[in-house]
């Protein structure tokens, strides 16, 4: 067992620990979690946090509610009205019905960060929305400046399709959920199957968090309450702020805005599964765009749980999930909240018992991470000095959606996340979660986990393993890892999930679909439990740097083909950066044979172990989004959630700017080779 002195006595710990999550009080969290809508801000999201910082203290955990003040506009109108042709009316939204009608404390569905609007416009349907789309468009004579475009959800983060809409000029975007992508041609839909039905709407934040996530007002400064008016930034001249109005429609309200358009048929790659051929328009369909918002500050609250460590109570080991939903939120987030909360339990047991952890544990219940990672990147802004001396943070968020394992780490903790699937036991059987986390591998079952979004396949492969991605972004290790360079992991156990960021997203849907027995939630509290306390109580730090640095030299391989292809002989040279990579992954081989037999100075070791990833920070940040701080990872500007690596190569790449390439090319590699140096220094 890497990283400890006395493995045999760690196993013990390990095995208190995984008697402790239990899944009838995981099944009672969720219900009691989903109760009520509980969109960040309102009262019924102030309920969760006190449940949380209840069971928290009921643990043993030193226990706080904190507050933040963030820009928050809640929707006061939204119409959809299908004015043309004449004869043919939708007057949308649809309020969500599927069986029962829906609390009416469900706020009604909108996307957070819109712009005002009353606008009046023919559409153009513009497939997803992505740059290539629009270029098809405009090979297709089809124009659409001043036009609404219909844009079906999927394949990147619902805010890169109006920030690419805005740019071509269109005056306004409407998102819907196209039954290919998530509904009927998938499987049988909500209540007889996992997806979605037609009346169902996908909520969620448009806001550009490929700029910066956070409040829209404070980047990089902590939102705290006390903040002077004076320190914050108007929302209209935020970065963060789409400048066009977005708004989603369920597939029922979609379609007779579809089926009335005109102009050439679509791309036959562009047809979706309603039941008639897709046109491109613009027109004869109309429509008339109507959006309110009750702008306004108003105050989210994370919950903060810490065990003071016994030896190095400085190094933390951070672990979160976020509590806020669009509705009930069962799979999105309040599975993740019901594991960690047993995770919680457990943890309590250990401290019963007389375990005390060699770190600090710092447990935190995330709030308003839907509009945009709010509570964490608050939080982390807050705490950007402790933050130094942090270990390692680990994130769950939709942890359970169905059955099928998966994990996404940066390059030093992914051998770590295997070695924990090792020792928990799979779900509802005898082997362990590793051996049915191999069974069930993309590459031998041909698919790729989706939860909400697709998870992607790391873009390095070292061996032939069970594979653990990469972090992009679209949950709270964002600014663990990319702003304040805390080495992270995400874990979720997934499945058909149909519902996401519906009101259909509920207790009922997940009972049936989603977890019946909770045997799945008491999975990913093992999981997750384990992976705090052997970071917390690792002899020696578990990192893996020659997986790093044979990684970042495979991504270095990849751009420097990038860069000739997109600067012919204007493309930099790549032959330092590469070294630089070289010399990280030796000195990580060396490391870790010194990991293996460590020397007196022990302390020594984990230091520079935990210093090497602060040095992989550039000063100061991203050239045209400083907020992202990170050499080698951050989300791509054009896709918003899959990863980007070397992103500030990649920026200047985008917009074929040869000297910034040059420039980032040797921030990189100064970067690199302060890793290596401070690694070297304690072998």
């Amino acid at each position: 067992m890497l990283g400890f002195f006395d493995p045999a006595a760690q196993s013990e710990i390990d095995r208190r620990f995984l008697a402790a999550p239990d899944p009838r009080r995981a099944e009672e969290h969720l219900r009691i979690l989903t109760s009520a809508p509980h969109v960040a801000g309102t009262p019924e999201d102030r309920a969760t946090a006190e449940y949380v910082a209840h069971r928290f203290r009921e643990a043993g955990l030193e226990t706080e509610i904190v507050p933040y003040k963030v820009w928050l506009p809640y929707p006061s109108e939204v119409r959809v009205d299908l004015v043309a042709p004449k004869g043919v009316t939708m007057h949308g939204p649809t309020p969500e019905h599927a069986g029962s009608e829906v609390d009416r404390r469900a706020i009604i569905a909108f996307n957070a960060y819109s712009a005002p609007a009353d606008l009046e416009a023919d559409v153009v349907y513009a497939n997803f929305g992505r740059p290539e789309d629009f270029d098809t468009l405009a090979q297709m004579n089809v124009d659409v400046r001043g036009k609404i475009v219909l844009v079906r959800y999927g394949e990147m983060y619902r805010g890169v399709k109006p920030f690419v809409a805005q740019q071509r000029g269109a005056a306004g975007v409407i998102l819907y959920s196209d039954p290919q992508q998530d509904g009927y041609f998938q499987g049988d839909t909500y209540p007889k199957g996992p997806w979605r039905p037609l009346g169902a709407v996908q909520r969620g934040s448009v806001g550009y968090m490929f700029e910066f996530p956070g409040d829209p007002t404070t980047p990089g400064v902590a939102s705290l309450p006390s903040l002077p008016e004076s320190a914050r930034m108007p929302p209209q001249r935020s970065a963060e702020m789409p400048g066009i109005p977005v708004t989603p429609l369920s597939p029922e309200d979609a379609t007779p805005i579809l089926q009335n358009l005109a102009g050439p048929p679509s791309p036959r790659a562009w047809q979706g599964a309603l039941p008639f051929t897709y046109h491109l328009g613009p027109g004869p369909a109309r429509v008339h765009l109507r959006l309110k918002f009750e702008q306004a500050e108003r105050t989210i609250w994370d919950v903060i749980g810490t065990i003071r460590g016994s030896r190095f109570p400085q190094e933390w080991v951070v672990a979160g999930n976020h509590r806020d939903a669009w509705a009930y939120g069962a799979v999105d987030p309040s599975s993740g909240t019901a594991a960690m909360l047993e995770t919680v339990h457990g943890l309590g047991a250990l401290l019963s018992s007389g375990w005390r952890p060699k770190r600090t544990i710092v447990i935190g219940s995330w709030d308003g991470e839907e509009w945009g990672l709010i509570g964490s990147v608050e939080w982390v802004e807050q705490h950007e000095a402790e933050l130094r001396g942090a270990v390692a943070y680990f994130n769950m968020d939709t942890a359970v959606a169905g059955p099928r394992f998966g994990a996404a780490a940066v390059p030093t903790l992914k051998d770590f996340v295997r070695d924990i699937t090792k020792i928990v036991p799979a779900a509802g059987g005898k082997q362990t979660l590793y051996d049915a986390w191999q069974a069930q591998s993309p590459e031998k079952t041909g698919e790729q986990q989706i939860v909400g979004v697709s998870r992607r396949l790391p873009l390095v492969r070292l061996k032939d393993d069970v594979p653990v991605g990469d972090l992009g972004s679209g949950s709270d290790y964002t600014p663990f890892l990319q702003h304040a360079a805390v080495p992270a992991t995400d874990i979720s156990s997934s499945g058909p999930y149909g519902v996401y960021h519906s009101a259909f997203d509920n207790f009922d849907w997940f009972k049936r679909f989603g977890d019946p027995d909770f045997l799945y939630e008491q999975q990913m509290a093992r999981v997750f439990g384990l992976e705090i306390v052997h970071m917390a109580d690792a002899d020696v730090l578990p990192f893996d740097f020659e997986a790093y640095g044979k990684e970042i030299a495979g991504y270095i391989q990849a751009m420097e083909k990038r860069a000739v292809s997109e600067l012919g002989k204007d493309a930099p040279s790549f032959a330092d950066a590469a070294a630089a990579a070289e010399r990280l992954s030796r000195a990580g081989a060396a490391l870790t044979a010194a990991q293996r037999r460590p020397g007196p100075d022990v302390q020594s070791l984990n230091r520079a172990l935990r210093e090497a990833e602060g040095a992989l920070l550039l000063n100061p940040g991203l050239p045209s989004r400083p907020w992202f701080r990170h050499a080698i990872y951050a989300p791509g500007r054009l896709t918003g959630y899959a990863v980007s690596v070397l992103p500030g190569i990649g920026d200047a790449l985008e917009v074929h700017d040869a000297a910034e390439a040059r420039r980032q090319v040797r921030a990189l590699t100064e970067a690199l080779q302060r890793a290596a140096a401070l690694l070297e220094k304690s072998i």
